[in-house]
C-alpha cells in the first residue's frame, strides 16, 4: 500500500463516519420531544456530520488531483456559518412564539448556581 491509498482509506473513513453522524442526528431529530433539543440534535451532530464529508472529500480531491477545490472549501464555510445560526433563530423564535419546553424538562436546578446564588422561584 502507498500513501495514496492510506489517505484515500483515511478519507473513505471520515465521510464513512460523517455519514454515521448524519443519521444519528436524524434519528435523534424524530425522537426527541420538543423543538428545542430537535433543533440541538440538527444543529450539532447534522453540522458535525456534513462537515466530515466534505472535509474528507476535500482531501481526497487534494491527493488525487492535486488541486486544492474552492468550492469545497467555500461549502465548509457556509456550512459551518449557517448551520448552528439557522438553528439558534428557529430556537429563538419558537421560544418568543411560547412553544413548550417537554414535559419535566422545565426544571432547572442550576438556576441558582448560573445567577449568582438568588433564589430560582424569583427568576420564574
Amino acid at each position: 500500500m502507498n500513501a495514496s491509498q492510506i489517505i484515500e482509506w483515511i478519507c473513505a473513513m471520515i465521510m464513512l463516519l460523517g455519514a454515521i453522524i448524519s443519521v444519528i442526528s436524524a434519528v435523534g431529530m424524530l425522537r426527541f420531544p420538543d423543538v428545542y433539543t430537535r433543533s440541538h440534535a440538527v444543529a450539532k451532530s447534522a453540522t458535525l456530520g456534513v462537515l466530515s464529508c466534505l472535509i474528507g472529500s476535500f482531501v481526497y480531491i487534494w491527493v488525487q488531483d492535486g488541486y486544492i477545490s474552492i468550492r469545497i472549501l467555500l461549502g465548509i464555510l457556509f456550512v459551518f456559518i449557517t448551520s448552528p445560526v439557522a438553528s439558534h433563530l428557529v430556537i429563538r423564535a419558537a421560544y418568543r412564539s411560547g412553544v413548550p419546553l417537554a414535559e419535566g424538562s422545565g426544571e432547572d436546578e442550576l438556576k441558582s448556581v448560573l445567577f449568582g446564588g438568588k433564589d430560582a422561584e424569583q427568576l420564574k
